[in-house]
């Protein structure tokens, strides 16, 4: 029986990033994820590596820190992030909306304090009405005056799966699709942890010496399998992804309720988010409904008047693993996160770590890297600050890159913002394979390369982990065009037969089916119903083959 100083548990930001940890500081590391790296709340976010400007007010700590280690993720991962441009409009007339126009640039003003030289940010301007109407011709009219701040976007899954990469080659092993069943201890060795390939449906047992239990809303869950408690208050938030970019900036808006919402671009899209509600469901089918959706339009349609005009692909939906507090909204519950030691529970060497947000992951990883690292007396500092994630070794020049291997510029520069100076290792394949440079999806694009490159070097195992790796099927198309060439990828690449592969599209389509039915309307209901036909009878002939 293999036997790990610690097991992670938990393939998100906070789990792949703890393991990193870990295995930077000689620790012999296991990582296991359920499903795939990135799959939950991480890659449901909203993708922003962002300073904590709505907490300043109440919780200046968590802007500070989020600032600071927004700071760190632009040295050791630049390609993976983008500088989005904030718009804060100021509506109305008179006294009331001037006083108001200064408040709001007071508050960030403090912000700047802290934006600015931690992660990079540039200082908040303030626009009159035609300025605002020059930089955004779409927004409704009767503007005083607008505010701008800047934050970062992230490929929130790519985060999680370099992560996971950079605990590998530091000597960790990783594991998706693999769920822990069990925990018991009486082993003079620690704690004996069962697992379960849900690929191959076998069953196996691992000890360690610690435990991380990084599950994040499923905390609860796992501590559970050994008589312990974690408490939450999770809370659900849905986006909405369009088709194209509504605006090149991101526009605050007022929802009904008072909560701040905002669209921003993302890559070849826009997203509309978010929502925040306490949720009791089932954490493993998570699905968007209409009057989230309308929620969220009906917010934006006040300040930008054709937003319903653009057409939504997708929805994406997550859970927030927010630490348990009563009597508060949803919206004002505390965005700290905690580490919970379960010796006191009859569980010595369990640690559950929740709460927090994307922005901070690398500091709450450290600080449970900490924890893990004095159990064992190991002395060495940590170096996730400091320690380029697998991409951001070296500088590329991409139109070396480009004619060199005779690629548009447009296709090297989206293969080098999911994975940096690696793309050398991918395209390299290509001089011996040409037909390898071929697009399986036009809307990101993706190559077969590229396609190949994640099944062989990052644990991609069907359709869903290659979107989440490549964003193949997350476009404009949803993977009608590129869904079934990646099978055929997929089914060369692992040995699989053809009733394996349309079982693979089929959950392929399925879950594209979930995330699609909130945002359907007219025409498009009635395509999707047609396109959903034609592809089950396509699933039908590989099933009986």
């Amino acid at each position: 029986m293999n036997c790990y100083d610690v097991i992670v548990i938990g393939g998100g930001v906070n789990g792949t990033g703890t393991a990193r940890d870990c295995a930077t500081r000689g620790l012999k590391t296991l990582l296991v994820e359920k499903n795939d790296f990135g799959s939950g709340t991480s890659g449901a976010s909203t993708s922003m590596i962002h300073g904590g400007l709505r907490y300043l007010r109440t919780d200046v700590k968590t802007t500070k820190t989020s600032c600071l280690d927004s700071g760190y993720t632009q040295k050791i991962a630049p390609h993976l992030l983008w500088r989005i441009p904030f718009l804060m409009p100021v509506f109305g007339s008179g006294l009331q909306a001037k006083i108001y126009t200064e408040l709001v640039e007071t508050y960030l003003e403090a912000y700047d304090h802290f934006s600015v030289p931690l992660k990079n940010g540039r200082s908040h301007t303030r626009l009159d009405p035609n300025e605002v109407y020059r930089l955004e011709p779409g927004l409704a009219g009767g503007i005083h005056a607008a505010l701008t701040f800047d934050e970062w976007g992230i490929y929130a899954h790519r985060l999680c799966a370099v992560n996971a990469l950079s605990a590998v080659e530091n000597g960790a092993e990783a594991l998706n699709h693999t769920e822990v069943m069990g925990l018991e201890w009486g082993s003079a060795e620690g704690i004996t942890v069962k697992l379960k390939d849900r690929l191959q449906n076998t069953t196996s047992k691992v000890l360690a010496k610690v435990v991380v239990n990084a599950t994040g809303p499923w905390s609860p869950q796992v501590a559970a399998l050994a008589k312990a408690e974690v408490k939450l208050r999770p809370g659900k938030g849905i986006h909405l992804v369009s088709d194209r970019r509504v605006s090149n900036i991101a526009i605050v808006a007022t929802a009904v309720d008072g909560r701040q919402i905002f669209v921003l671009p993302f890559g070849n899209c826009s997203m509309i988010g978010t929502t925040d509600d306490d949720y009791y469901g089932d954490l493993d089918l998570l699905v968007a409904h209409e009057d989230e959706v309308e929620y969220l339009l009906q917010g934006i349609e006040k300040v930008f008047p054709t937003i319903r005009q653009y057409r939504w692909t997708h929805t994406t939906v997550g859970v927030r693993p927010t630490l348990f507090e009563w009597g508060k909204n949803e919206d004002d519950l505390y965005r700290e996160h905690a580490i919970f030691d379960h010796s006191s529970e009859g569980a010595p060497g369990l640690f559950s770590i929740a709460g927090g947000k994307l922005a901070s992951y690398r500091w709450m990883s450290e600080e449970m890297a900490d924890v893990v690292a004095k159990k064992f007396e190991n002395k060495n500092r940590c170096r996730t600050h400091i320690d380029p994630l697998p991409g951001a070794e070296a500088e590329v020049d991409l139109n070396v890159v480009s004619r060199k291997y005779q690629l548009p510029l447009f296709t090297v520069l989206k293969l080098y913002h999911r994975h940096g100076c690696r793309i050398e290792e991918i395209l390299k394949e290509t001089e011996s394979h040409p037909s390898w440079k071929r697009v399986v999806c036009v809307c990101e694009p993706v190559l077969e390369a590229e396609v190949r490159y994640v099944i062989r070097k990052e644990w991609a195992r069907n359709l869903s982990d290659i979107a989440r790796r490549t964003r193949l099927g997350l476009g404009s198309c949803q993977g009608i065009d590129c869904a079934v060439p990646a099978a055929a990828i997929l089914a060369d690449e692992l040995s699989l037969t053809a009733r394996e592969i349309g079982a693979a599209l089929q959950a392929f389509f399925e879950e594209r089916w979930r995330s699609k039915a909130p945002v359907l309307r007219g025409r498009e209901l009635a395509q999707e119903e047609i396109t959903r036909h034609l592809l089950g009878q396509l699933e039908g002939e590989l099933q009986r083959c």
